[in-house]
């Protein structure tokens, strides 16, 4: 009997002793906020499919363990042994821009590498751009002439302004009309817009594999949207044939756009925050930009 109670006891103690309502609510909280970001990830991109297809290989796998069928088990967990590795090259793009959002998320309100009075002074240049952007959006689509403007966000586009001519330039409508003349050295590239300023154009972007993009929509489409698809940049699209304005983020492509509508997005997506915006929590806005 006394053992018995001791090991109850001991039971007890050790229960006891792993139990610590702080730390399990913080570890609840974290795997919750994993599973949201993955769904989010998930439906933001064109992941659905093979989201669904590992799923089933997985449920493949417990069933074949389940009712002792060794051969597929054995087939199936020799897979899975890799299975990291392939789910790293096939989620390549998704991972990449899911770390970068990691590394661009502010914490607490702080961020490290700019200062306030930057970040202020970054807000005034970008809404400049944007005026700029779909005034020249608008004036190229009325000549139908094309054009590709990468809005750069948090992404780092060095290796795609390698590919072009560094200008440095400020960015007016005139400047864009010019660059993008038919007959120009770099009327076919891309212009990428780096802090509200051009920073290279004649780039060369890659082409998204998408095979549900329309047979009216040539390269500057695809290329826009593979940008989108591999950085969280903005791209601005002038159609050459139609003379239709679109916009590329986060591998979608949004046609038809008048050029109030283009400043209202371009304006939500690429201007910084107002200070008195920057008070809100990080999770508050998050939830604004999804019902959006």
């Amino acid at each position: 009997m006394g053992q018995l109670q001791s090991i109850w006891y001991n039971f007890i103690l050790n229960l006891r002793g792993s139990f610590n309502p702080v730390i399990d609510l913080v570890d609840i909280l974290v795997v919750t906020l994993l599973i949201y970001a993955a769904i989010t990830l998930v439906r933001q991109t064109h992941t659905a499919q093979l989201a669904k297809g590992i799923i089933a290989f997985l449920i493949a796998s417990g069933v074949a363990n389940l009712i002792g069928m060794r051969t597929v088990a054995w087939i199936i967990n020799g897979v899975m042994s890799i299975g990291i590795i392939l789910l790293v090259v096939v989620f390549q793009p998704e991972l990449r821009r899911a770390l970068e959002q990691v590394g661009s998320t502010r914490i607490l309100g702080m961020q490290f590498f700019k200062s306030k009075a930057g970040n202020d002074g970054l807000r005034g240049q970008w809404q400049k751009a944007i005026v700029a952007v779909c005034d020249s959006a608008e004036q190229l689509a009325a000549s139908r002439t094309g054009a590709l403007m990468v809005l750069e966000r948090g992404t780092n586009l060095s290796e795609i302004i390698k590919t072009g001519t560094v200008l440095n330039a400020d960015i007016t409508p005139e400047m864009l009309g010019t660059i993008f003349y038919v007959g120009t050295p770099l009327h076919d590239g891309a212009v990428v817009v780096r802090d509200g300023r051009i920073k290279a154009a004649g780039c060369f972007l890659p082409l998204s594999n998408n095979l549900e993009i329309g047979k009216d929509m040539g390269t500057r489409h695809r290329a826009a949207l593979g940008i989108s698809e591999n950085s969280d940049a903005v791209v601005v699209v002038v159609s050459e044939e139609t003379g239709i304005i679109s916009l590329a983020k986060n591998g979608v492509l949004i046609r038809r756009l008048d050029r109030q509508n283009l400043f209202n997005m371009l304006e939500g997506d690429v201007v910084p925050p107002p200070p008195e915006e920057k008070k809100r929590s990080f999770w508050r806005r998050k939830h604004e930009k999804d019902q959006a």
